[in-house]
């Protein structure tokens, strides 16, 4: 009975939520503040922090096979719905599964693209996923609500602060949408210019799929190969961009307006980062701060309003993602390649101060935090991988548990609304510890 009031208050809450969108005198609206980990990174500004507290002792409740490889991180709805995609080659590549039980509650098939993308989910368990040349809505049942055709393939979308659905595919080609109906709330706005006529005529139109193998490394072919940040307040979104005839990948700055003559502009572009920025950038706390990874070894600070660099700090490695942001200003660091240290890094300002590092921890996956600065991450066990719990402050070890039979590394590590430890595999397994 006590669930089922729950279930009944979030969705009514959620619903006047997303019918009540718009800027007004009352702030900006969040629309994943009712979900548990709704999107690729957790929020708008890619924090990888939960809203729910951790769990200090945990222990293996479930696993499950998708039948193919996982490649990106898993959403949780506040309902406890987790939501999946897989390179499977045949059945479904879409899933979800009830975090209590581990059940199937619907599975679906999609183009293949969608395989390199994270659901996002909204307060009432709706969820939004893009595949080769379209971005797709569908309820928590699994119904079809909306598909809306776009270029290219949609990266994992983010929310605005109007209430509105945000994304940009691999083309570059930014879209924002009404999530009740589909339709374009601001015109299309493409960070890589279309073919104009001074292209010359008969200028081939690039298929939806073109690319998409590029965007695991990032390259000309696969113009935006991250998930954008989001600044609720201001309308700001982040992301990274190769533009045409580039050596390195960009940050770049964008505007979302709102209002009745609603419209994406570009801000600024900061070019010099060595080696390019190879991660999605994430906002701190105040969103005054960008964090991104360069293709050389270092985590840099940028300023959220102009792009200068506010300082560097050098990692000796390429992160395969960017750090954890707690709203204390820790950084929690996720590993370069299939190993590394456990760190944790302060923004002072000015610099990076190391805070701990655990040396003897070996990540196999991308670390998040919970409300109340308990951490979680994947590291390699004596007979596989670990779900490690950590204490965030002091990077002390709370509690390891061994994934039965997990191999390879974790794509992503998420929080359920109870703080459940949700990972999954690269082989293609999902894990719920409580």
């Amino acid at each position: 009975m006590r669930a089922a009031l729950r279930t009944v208050m979030l969705t009514t809450s959620a619903a006047l939520v997303l019918t009540g969108c718009g800027s007004s005198s009352s702030g900006p609206v969040d629309v994943f503040a009712a979900g548990a980990w709704p999107g690729r990174y957790a929020d708008a500004r890619n924090s990888s922090t939960a809203q729910a507290d951790g769990l200090r002792d945990v222990a293996p409740a479930w696993s499950r096979p998708l039948g193919g490889a996982v490649t990106s991180p898993a959403s949780v709805a506040a309902n406890g719905q987790i939501f999946v995609t897989g390179a499977t080659t045949v059945g479904c590549n879409l899933v979800s599964f009830q975090i209590d039980t581990g059940r199937k509650r619907w599975c679906t098939r999609l183009a293949p693209g969608v395989a390199g993308v994270t659901p996002a989910v909204d307060g009432v368990a709706n969820i939004y996923v893009g595949e080769e040349g379209a971005m797709v809505s569908f309820n928590e049942h699994g119904q079809r609500r909306w598909r809306i055709p776009v270029s290219g393939t949609p990266g994992t979308a983010q929310f605005t602060g109007d209430g509105n659905l945000v994304f940009v595919t691999h083309f570059g080609q930014v879209n924002v949408l009404d999530p009740q109906t589909g339709k374009h709330a601001a015109p299309i706005f493409d960070l890589v210019p279309t073919p104009a006529v001074t292209d010359g005529t008969n200028v081939p139109r690039l298929p939806n799929d073109h690319g998409l193998a590029a965007c695991f490394g990032g390259s000309e072919d696969c113009p935006v190969a991250t998930t954008p940040a989001v600044d609720l307040d201001t309308g700001r979104i982040l992301v990274t961009l190769w533009r045409p005839g580039a050596d390195r990948a960009a940050v770049v700055s964008m505007r979302y307006t709102g209002g009745d003559d609603a419209r994406v502009v570009e801000e600024w572009s900061q070019t010099e980062l060595p080696g390019g920025a190879t991660t999605s950038p994430v906002l701190s706390a105040d969103s005054a701060t960008v964090y991104v990874h360069d293709g050389e070894g270092a985590l840099w600070a940028l300023d959220a309003g102009s792009g200068a660099p506010r300082w560097s700090h050098d990692l000796g490695y390429v992160a395969s993602a960017g750090p954890a942001v707690s709203a204390e200003g820790l950084l929690v660091l996720a590993p370069g390649g299939r190993t590394g240290d456990l760190v944790a890094l302060r923004d002072t300002g000015e610099a990076a101060e190391t805070v701990w590092r655990r040396g003897d921890v070996r990540q196999l996956g991308v670390p998040a935090l919970t409300a109340d600065g308990t951490g979680y991450t994947v590291a390699r066990a004596d007979d596989g991988l670990a779900a490690l719990v950590f204490d965030a402050a002091s990077g002390e070890t709370l509690d390891e548990e061994t994934l039965p039979g997990a191999a390879g590394f974790s794509v992503g590590t998420a929080v359920g609304p109870a703080g459940e430890f949700v990972t999954t595999t690269l082989p293609g397994e999902v894990y719920v510890l409580r």
